[in-house]
């Protein structure tokens, strides 16, 4: 194949593909994240339990995830990317406005009704990014994937630095849900300029079996495979969902007087922001996409480590290891990419969307489990130990997993 010069490899980095995915992604990541930022100041506003109701309402957000990987993953195979990155936005933003809306809905059962709300905004939320990773993987040249998708989700998490800033600037946590949605609906119009994947396009109207969900669970290999993809996630959403999310537990054991997890996320997302743009230089220098996730996770554990024994006693020492830990587990594009590759293009879709979501999907058990030690160890000691299970199964996987750099993603299941 010949290379192709540097015009040429920037044209398509920044296509217009890598450009409405990575705007989409950071609007997803604004409105995703936006609830672990006015989790404590909408809880207490409108009279409920921060801790209680805010484990509650964010599980539902969880398991709308989840559900909604499933639907959007099997939705993109069956009908094609862009039905996904149409769908999706329009019934997350649509969801997000309605939380703005909270402060003027009944009193009676208004923690259902703000579950409700983030359940539906993350089921939208669900089909984003792995609709737009398989769009701009399909698209881009097999040399260029892991740059351009990291292009992708380097700007796009950036959306949860400018999620922090648009609550401490907006007046009001409901202001913020408001301007989610209104960007989501912005973005839409956007998305018309986008064209359909041509590999999609190859198989659109074979007699292929497209979007079967249950075929990961049929075949051993193939099970392997999805199984691994998502345990190489799960650290990422350890970090963010521990350690950020639930930062003001860590507070009293590390003698800090007191953690915003609003500016524990925004700082988390600081670093994998930088992470995930590092780590595609760093895939396509190392041609190996399990190795550069294997040398993120091992800095990622290091500062996990140092941050949980050493001496963290300061308000700024534990945001400065969210960076650190943003910077490690910044591969997040990279394993989704990763997961893109292992399969073929009539379940492409449905992988790519589901893996992630089943990581974030995952969370309400990385809570559980954590919670679970909490009743005989103190907060960083089970916090510890569910690092070791996480890590682990982590480190299996990217070592086990079979290598796809440079593989030609034109194939079938």
């Amino acid at each position: 194949m010949q290379e192709l010069s540097l015009s040429s490899k920037l044209k398509y980095i920044f296509s217009i593909p890598v450009i409405i995915a990575a705007l989409g992604y950071f609007v997803d990541i604004y409105d995703l994240l936006l609830f672990g930022i006015v989790r404590i100041p909408s809880l207490k506003a409108l009279g409920l339990d921060p801790d209680i109701d805010g484990t509650f309402i964010l599980n539902c957000q969880m398991i709308g995830l989840l559900l909604g990987g499933i639907f959007w993953g099997i939705f993109g195979d069956k009908k094609g990317r862009l039905s996904v990155l149409f769908g999706s936005i329009l019934v997350y933003s649509l969801a997000n406005i309605a939380c703005g809306f909270l402060p003027y809905f009944p009193k009676e059962h208004l923690v259902y009704q703000y579950a409700a709300l983030r359940f539906i905004a993350g089921i939208g939320l669900a089909g984003e990014l792995g609709a737009g990773i398989t769009l701009v993987s399909e698209s881009l040249p097999k040399n260029l994937r892991a740059i351009g998708t990291s292009v992708v989700a380097g700007f796009g998490l950036m959306g949860a630095v400018v999620a922090q800033l648009t609550v401490e600037l907006a007046g009001g946590w409901n202001i913020s849900y408001i301007i989610g949605g209104i960007l989501g609906i912005l973005l839409l119009f956007l998305r018309i300029s986008v064209s359909e994947s041509g590999i999609y396009k190859s198989i659109e109207e074979k007699s292929v079996d497209k979007g079967n969900f249950l075929s990961f669970f049929t075949n051993k290999d193939r099970l392997i495979r999805y199984l691994k993809c998502i345990a190489i996630g799960l650290p990422t959403w350890y970090c963010i969902g521990i350690l950020a999310v639930l930062a003001n537990q860590f507070a009293p054991e590390l003698g800090i007087k007191d953690l915003n997890p609003g500016k524990a996320i925004m700082w988390a997302y600081v670093g994998i922001s930088a992470g995930d743009l590092m780590s595609g230089f760093i895939s396509h220098a190392l041609k190996s996409r399990k190795m550069a996730i294997f040398y993120m996770l091992v800095f990622t554990i290091i500062g996990v480590a140092i941050m949980l024994f050493g001496n963290t006693d300061t308000e700024t020492k534990y945001y400065v290891f969210c960076v650190w830990l943003g910077l490690g587990t910044g591969y997040w594009a990279m394993f989704v990419t990763l997961a893109a590759e292992q399969f073929g293009t009539n379940i492409r879709n449905t992988a790519t969307t589901t893996v992630p979501n089943m990581v974030r999907g995952l969370v309400p058990v990385m809570i559980f489990i954590f919670d679970f030690f909490k009743k005989d160890f103190s907060v960083i000691i089970s916090a510890a130990l569910l690092g070791v299970i996480v890590f682990g199964l982590a480190f299996y996987s990217s070592l086990t997993i079979s290598e796809t750099h440079d593989k030609d993603l034109e194939f079938t299941e």
